[in-house]
């Protein structure tokens, strides 16, 4: 996984692509399959997260997932 992982940010820092819209684009995609985990459960995925339930439920509004 770290292979692959050093391959897309290399990829990503080829392209262009700034650092902001990188983590926002990270952020979006690892808490929409967080969501999908807890089969939308916004309190069990909050606590996977580490995040208050608050904060999840703003980042869904923010991302519109």
């Amino acid at each position: 996984m770290k292979q692959e992982l050093e391959a897309l940010v290399t990829e990503m820092i080829e392209r262009g692509i700034l650092f902001s819209d990188a983590r926002r684009e990270f952020e979006k995609r690892f808490i929409f399959r967080m969501l999908q985990r807890h089969r939308g459960n916004m309190s069990r995925a909050a606590k996977d997260l580490k995040i208050h339930r608050n904060t999840l439920g703003k980042k869904v509004e923010e991302y519109k997932l």
